[in-house]
């Protein structure tokens, strides 16, 4: 009886929180959509990507060099000497050891300005987002992927990225 109660009790809670929250209004953004197609976010991702391909064309030469090195080490293997072979070894090891943590650093690189755009957007959205729900009494804003359906008149995702393309037109990345 006592667990009948504290049902019944929850239910009648749920009922009257859900039916006055009826009225209240809901909006949907894309965040990933305006994060990549606003302007800022637009041109950071060229940026990036750019950043990208010269550091992928220059450790790719490098490897090819460093490939090139070994082949060459290999087939005079059996011409040298087991010190020399051991010390050039050595020494094209170190090489690739070098060239690793040079791509690695630089693969890093782009990954914390790729984090650094993606926050200064963010926090930009922000602002964005709060005068937009104090304009319009809007209750509740949620990213369009945390929704199953819903109206296309809740989504607001374009209104925002207009908004953004005018307090924000580009980010600067170091």
């Amino acid at each position: 009886m006592k667990y009948f109660v504290k049902f019944f009790v929850v239910t009648f809670l749920v009922l009257i929180c859900s039916y006055a929250s009826a009225e209240e209004k809901i909006a949907v953004v894309d965040i990933k959509y305006v994060l990549n197609n606003s302007k800022a976010g637009k041109a950071a991702q060229e940026h990036l990507k750019k950043t990208f391909s010269q550091n992928q064309k220059i450790y790719s030469a490098e490897e090819k060099k460093l490939k090139k090195e070994e082949e060459d080490l290999l087939s005079k293997k059996s011409t040298l000497s087991k010190e020399d072979y051991k010390t050039k070894s050595d020494k094209l090891r170190e090489k690739v050891k070098k060239y690793q943590i040079e791509r690695r650093k630089s693969f890093e690189s782009v990954a914390k300005l790729r984090a650094s755009a993606r926050e200064q957007l963010l926090n930009k959205l922000d602002p964005i987002l709060s005068a937009y729900i104090e304009e319009n009494n809007i209750s509740v804003i949620l990213d369009k992927k945390f929704t199953l359906g819903g109206s296309q008149a809740v989504d607001i995702t374009n209104l925002i990225v207009e908004k953004l393309n005018k307090d924000l037109p580009s980010l600067k990345l170091k």
